[in-house]
């Protein structure tokens, strides 16, 4: 794992294993699918790595025993929209009781700009520690919107959650966010002439749900 200020690229051999499969042209949707959920629950230890704990006593079958279970605040899982849904299914299997919210935006063609057309959220979002989920960060424009969106609902814990960022896209967001950390699998080089990832691993979306 290499961390720089408020960015956690992740090394760990299982999840770059997973991403190297990922990457591949050849491999099936039903693969990459289930690629992308293992690499969500794989990078959600890390990015759960300072929820807060308290002591409980629980009865086993011998005696009873010394134990930690999750206090503190509520989670809540937001995916943006249609790709980020594969993450919060994947980290569902670990926090099923984690609430979830769902952001919508597109790129208005004229100015660039991400437009807002979908938003269901927990209705107690502030006190919830969001995580924000997107398999691709590339120019950050969507991720930097959805963390407005998020706080100007009140929402104060946000981390966001990537399986593969350029560089453009960790610039865009810090610059608008500088204090929601960004968790990576993979950093890669930097974006093409068409805003693509590169080497990236093609459109997340259209590969997790077979469409061109």
């Amino acid at each position: 794992m290499s961390e720089a200020a408020n960015l956690t690229v992740m090394n760990h051999p299982l999840i770059q294993h997973k991403v190297s499969i990922l990457r591949d042209k050849d491999t099936t949707v039903r693969d990459f699918r289930a690629l992308c959920m293992e690499i969500s629950m794989l990078m959600a230890f890390e990015a759960m790595r300072d929820l807060p704990l308290e002591e409980v006593v629980v009865e086993t079958p011998v005696a009873p025993a010394k134990a930690y279970k999750l206090s503190g605040k509520k989670l809540a899982l937001v995916g943006i929209l249609r790709a980020g849904l594969i993450m919060v299914d994947g980290i569902l299997n670990l926090v099923p009781n984690a609430r979830v919210g769902h952001i919508g935006l597109y790129r208005d063609p004229k100015t660039l700009e991400p437009v807002e057309y979908y938003n269901k959220l927990p209705a107690d979002i502030s006190e919830r520690d969001v995580f924000l989920l997107d398999p691709m960060l590339a120019t950050g424009g969507s991720a930097a919107a959805a963390i407005s969106i998020l706080k100007d609902i009140g929402a104060k814990s946000i981390k966001l959650l990537c399986i593969i960022g350029a560089p453009e896209g960790i610039l865009a967001v810090h610059s608008k966010h500088p204090d929601v950390e960004i968790i990576l699998a993979a950093q890669d080089e930097r974006l093409n002439d068409h805003g693509y990832i590169v080497p990236g691993l093609g459109d997340a979306g259209d590969r997790i749900y077979g469409t061109r």
